[in-house]
């Protein structure tokens, strides 16, 4: 279902200028148009007729062609070549490759691979059996003495170790802090409040010269620009539509009105035809050729006929004679050379009588039959 289109809207009212402007517009598109209708028409009747007598034969004919030139024996060459060649080479592929691959695969290369599983699976449980029985006790019994002899050496080296950490926190910590609390701090303080302020020295700088820009590009380049499109190329693309819209409107008209004029040229040069060429033409059949064939018909042809009719009647019937004769010369030449023939046997072709109807003085059982 096609959507629904939305009504036009109302249609402003037009000047005086613009229907003076429209008819003269009209009547030249309609001078200009009328002549190419005509052809167009004469065209599309001269393709329909080219179409029916010459094209669809031909496209007929050339189908029949092909079909009779490359359909056929592509089908006779698929089923009586190429389908046989190819079950041929199936079959032969199936008894050299597939049936000789099966039997390598059954065979030989399954056995061969459960072998290698089965090797496989040795090798990985000797593995298993090395890593557990072997392996990880040594590594735990090296793991314990390692940790007997960290803690032998720690009981052994305690007080040295408390030395070493008092030097490392007075000589290395502490000045580190320092370090870090009243010099890196507040330089960093300081280089982080100068960051900031060139920062907004920057942002200001941007902002300023953005709107310098700004207004710059507006004044030389946009106002310029809109008051050309606003007060120049709108109201010339408004006429250019209004032009526009008003060839269209007259070229559809001048089309359908070009129509009109063909179709009555047509009808006028149709009746003209008839009027020369159809009428004359009907008019000497009936009056003139009419009764000049019935006269030929009744006094010459049907005559003819009738007598090619007897002739033919009166020839059958001899023929039929001279058969006749023939037939009983040889009976009479058979007969005088073999006899009289032996008169055939008297042969009874009546049907055989039927079962007697059963009545209530007759019985039809083998003791009680009458």
């Amino acid at each position: 279902m096609e959507p629904q289109k939305p009504p036009p809207g109302p249609r402003r009212p037009e000047g005086c200028l613009v229907v003076a402007i429209r008819i003269p517009v009209r009547i030249v598109v309609l001078v200009l148009v009328v002549p190419v209708r005509m052809a167009w028409d004469a065209l599309v009747v001269a393709g329909r007729f080219l179409r029916d007598t010459v094209l669809r034969p031909l496209g007929r004919a050339l189908l029949w062609a092909g079909t009779a030139l490359f359909v056929w024996p592509l089908v006779g060459l698929w089923r009586y070549v190429v389908v046989p060649l190819g079950r041929a080479l199936g079959w032969l592929a199936t008894v050299l490759l597939v049936v000789p691959a099966v039997w390598l695969y059954r065979r030989a290369l399954t056995p061969l691979g459960h072998a290698c599983a089965w090797l496989a699976r040795g090798v990985l449980a000797g593995l298993s059996w090395l890593y557990a029985r072997v392996l990880a006790p040594l590594g735990h019994a090296l793991a314990r003495l390692l940790k007997g002899i960290g803690a032998v050496l720690a009981a052994l080296g305690l007080g040295g170790c408390t030395a070493l950490a008092w030097l490392a926190r007075h000589l290395i910590a502490l000045p580190a802090q320092w370090l870090y609390t009243w010099v890196l701090t507040p330089l960093g303080h300081a280089v982080a409040w100068c960051g900031r302020g060139l920062g907004r020295l920057l942002e200001l700088l941007a902002t300023g010269i953005g709107l310098v820009l700004y207004w710059t590009v507006r004044v030389l380049l946009v106002l310029p620009v809109l008051a050309l499109w606003r007060r120049v190329l709108a109201p010339a693309g408004r006429l250019l539509v209004l032009v526009a819209r008003d060839v269209g409107d007259a070229l559809g008209h001048a089309w359908r009105i070009a129509g009109r004029i063909s179709l009555a040229v047509g009808r006028a040069l149709a009746v003209l035809f008839r009027w020369i060429l159809v009428q004359p033409l009907r008019w000497v059949y009936q009056t003139v050729l009419t009764p000049v064939g019935h006269v030929v018909r009744d006094a010459v042809l049907r005559p003819a006929a009738a007598a090619l009719r007897a002739v033919g009647r009166v020839t059958r019937e001899a023929l039929a004679t001279a058969r006749d004769t023939a037939r009983q010369a040889r009976a009479d030449f058979r007969r005088l050379l073999l006899g009289e023939p032996r008169p055939p046997a008297a042969v009874d072709r009546r049907e055989p009588p039927g079962p007697r109807t059963r009545t209530l003085g007759s019985s039809t059982t083998a003791l009680t039959k009458d």
